[in-house]
């Protein structure tokens, strides 16, 4: 195998790759390949760390079929005392699905972990599974003291990972992580998403085991199977928002976030069916205000 820089020749390749890759993994569907395809501009990109993992040593002319990518970004961490600190995150990372589970993703990984522990970047953040991270260092971010933004404080959020390349970055710092505005570049444009989307081979969209939480994104109550979601003016499944906020194509309520929060306190005792403290509805009111701006409904 060969890890190389990728080249603008192999874009659409990757973009297949990642899709293919991603597709029910962690939702319905996947944005993954759009948030590539336009991350390439982005300035929080980082070429350098932009890599390929393709079959055969790398020393023929003619590539060989590319099995795997990965790309970085810059980021930031809010302190508890308001200013900013650098950090950095990566992903996409894909492995095409038949090579994944013989340590091609690990691999790649530690090879691009390696380039940026060089590059000076010192504090990487990530949401993804433990069970694979784990083997490439990374650990709870709450046992740094990093905070998810969409989640209570308190909580030690499963999925949320870091891992401190360079000893001593970080400190005992706290602070709270947003991923940087270029992951949410479907959500912020899903016309331009859908359209590019669709010159890809049709593919069908499910909830499976093993997916990252689901939110509806008009009132972020859980979606875990079909039923709970709306339905698009065409009758197909809208994964976006759940049954009671959007059904043919529109949304059932006309209000603004802040009246969605109000009608969403009455549920708290729901909600604390799942958590491991209650709280009030004056601290759920306080945790929608910090969670629903990051909704695709509200987001600005």
């Amino acid at each position: 195998m060969n890890i190389r820089l990728e080249t603008p020749k192999d874009f659409r390749e990757v973009e297949t790759l990642t899709r293919e890759a991603f597709w029910n993994v962690y939702r319905p569907g996947c944005t993954e390949h759009y948030v590539l395809n336009q991350y390439r501009t982005n300035p929080d990109f980082i070429p350098a760390l932009n890599l390929v993992m393709e079959e055969g040593d790398g020393e023929c002319q003619s590539p060989g079929k590319i099995i795997g990518h990965v790309m970085f970004s810059k980021a930031e961490i809010v302190l508890d005392d308001g200013t900013h600190f650098p950090s950095w995150t990566f992903g996409p990372i894909s492995i095409h699905p038949d090579y994944k589970r013989k340590g091609y993703g690990l691999k790649l990984l530690n090879h691009a972990l390696e380039k940026a522990r060089e590059m000076g970047i010192g504090l990487l953040q990530m949401e993804g599974n433990i069970e694979f991270y784990k083997h490439a260092g990374f650990d709870l971010a709450s046992k740094l003291k990093i905070h998810y933004h969409a989640e209570p404080r308190e909580s030690e959020v499963p999925y949320f990972l870091a891992q401190e390349l360079i000893p001593g970055y970080w400190g005992r710092r706290e602070g709270t992580y947003c991923p940087p505005k270029g992951y949410f570049v479907a959500d912020d444009h899903p016309e331009a998403f859908e359209a590019y989307d669709a010159t890809f081979p049709c593919k069908e969209k499910a909830f499976q085991k093993g997916q990252l939480p689901q939110f509806c994104q008009s009132c972020g109550m859980p979606l875990n199977k079909k039923e709970d979601c709306g339905t698009n003016a065409d009758g197909s499944t809208n994964f976006d928002y759940c049954k009671y906020c959007y059904q043919d194509g529109h949304f059932l309520q006309e209000c603004t976030m802040d009246e969605m929060i109000e009608h969403c306190t009455q549920f708290v005792d729901e909600v604390n069916k799942l958590m491991p403290k209650p709280m009030t509805k004056e601290e759920y009111r306080q945790m929608m205000r910090g969670f629903f701006p990051m909704l695709k409904r509200w987001r600005k």
